[in-house]
């Protein structure tokens, strides 16, 4: 009977292909087969990343979404059908670890930090050996492309989801020394209006995509709500500090 294989988180970076660590671009090429989350007909920011460092002998394992933003009709929910995706996804990747082989699972930004490989980490890292590579993630690629230091001396950072409610949100910004609010998409107008009725408007920071080949920075007051992508997010610096 073979060893059993490892199961290897990768973080591949928030999208530029040069900020790929030293590690996870060994184990990329060492790894037999290569898993990667994707949307139906899409080939997959991550993919984007590292596939030019792919060889013709390992084996491609696209994990494809059942769904991503759409409406799901009744009694279907969001919630279960992504829980029974990561299920069978899990299953998957565990046939090629019974058999031996390692599986990469290559994650945009950082595995742990909003990453999808983290689901398959929670149901298969009691019974494998798994390995986790961190990478630089969303909110430091965008901050870089901002050049807007996050936080100064002893300024505490609160890393805030979009999808929170409008007073739940006015809250924790309101405590924040600086923040990162991701997850924009259609919550863009509910968070520009937080931020106004807070003041920190002037101050916050919009980006899309950081990084990547179509990267954009549009003024906060300048951004159409409707075409907000979900790999946008609004960087709330710290107050500058004169060291």
């Amino acid at each position: 009977m073979p060893a059993r294989g490892r199961l290897i988180g990768l973080g591949v970076g928030p999208g530029d292909p040069e900020l790929i660590t030293l590690k996870a671009l060994r184990l990329l090429r060492e790894s037999p087969v290569v898993a990667y989350f994707v949307a139906k007909g899409k080939k997959g920011n991550a993919f984007g990343i590292i596939e030019d460092h792919l060889v013709p002998q390992q084996t491609l394992m696209p994990l494809v979404y059942p769904v991503t933003t759409e409406v799901l009709p009744a009694p279907l929910s969001y919630e279960q059908v992504i829980s029974d995706f990561y299920d069978t996804a899990s299953v998957d990747v565990a046939a090629h670890l019974d058999a031996g082989r390692d599986v990469a699972v290559i994650c945009e930004g950082d595995p742990f930090f909003y990453g999808s490989y983290m689901y398959l980490h929670d149901r298969l890292a009691e019974r494998y050996e798994a390995q986790v590579i961190p990478g630089v993630c969303s909110m430091l690629g965008g901050a870089s492309v901002l050049g807007a230091p996050l936080v100064y001396r002893n300024q505490s950072l609160s890393v805030l989801s979009g999808v929170l409610p409008h007073d739940e949100l006015k809250r924790r910004l309101a405590d924040a020394d600086a923040a990162v609010i991701m997850k924009l998409g259609r919550n863009f107008t509910k968070v520009r209006q937080v931020l106004e009725e807070l003041g920190l408007a002037s101050r916050a920071l919009y980006v899309e995509r950081a990084t990547m080949a179509n990267q954009k920075i549009v003024a906060l007051d300048q951004v159409d709500p409707t075409s907000s992508p979900y790999f946008s997010l609004i960087i709330v610096p710290g107050e500058r500090w004169q060291g």
